[in-house]
């Protein structure tokens, strides 16, 4: 079984503490490592690899609603600037990784901190210590809420 797939029926049972919201094309949630403060995701609704496998209408679709979702998660948390990944090789059903940015969030790796978030060490950014507590996921998930229900009005 795939990972986001487990994510997605955990989300249908009511057991994802991380979910936020249920969109047309997919389900936004807080990411469950926070080293960026704010990474989000949006997992797509169906379970298909590649972009160009979608027909043309819901492809369009997931692709405004993910830009939607980064859009919220940029005002809700601060964003200098977004980064979007749609990678797919650890977990072959497409999801964006939405990490919401600020200037010298990677540390001394590579250019003066300036460089995309897989030069930071995996160990520290998926280390236990970046994990929200109880309290700190629920006001994410009630800011990242609140974003969505004005940009989906």
């Amino acid at each position: 079984m795939c990972l986001v797939c487990d994510r997605i029926e955990m989300i249908k049972n009511g057991k994802n503490p991380y979910f936020v919201r249920e969109l047309e094309t997919g389900y936004a949630v807080i990411g469950d490592h926070q080293h960026f403060k704010g990474f989000t995701l949006f997992l797509c609704k169906r379970h298909e690899t590649e972009l160009f496998h979608l027909d043309r209408e819901f492809k369009m679709k997931f692709l405004e609603e993910m830009s939607i979702v980064a859009e919220a998660a940029a005002n809700a948390f601060g964003a200098e600037k977004m980064n979007y990944e749609l990678l797919g090789m650890g977990d072959a059903h497409l999801h964006w990784h939405l990490y919401p940015r600020r200037a010298g969030d990677i540390g001394d790796y590579g250019n003066h901190g300036k460089g995309p978030v897989w030069w930071l060490p995996m160990n520290e950014m998926y280390d236990d210590s970046t994990r929200p507590s109880a309290e700190e996921l629920a006001e994410m998930k009630e800011r990242l809420a609140a974003e969505l229900d004005k940009l989906l009005k």
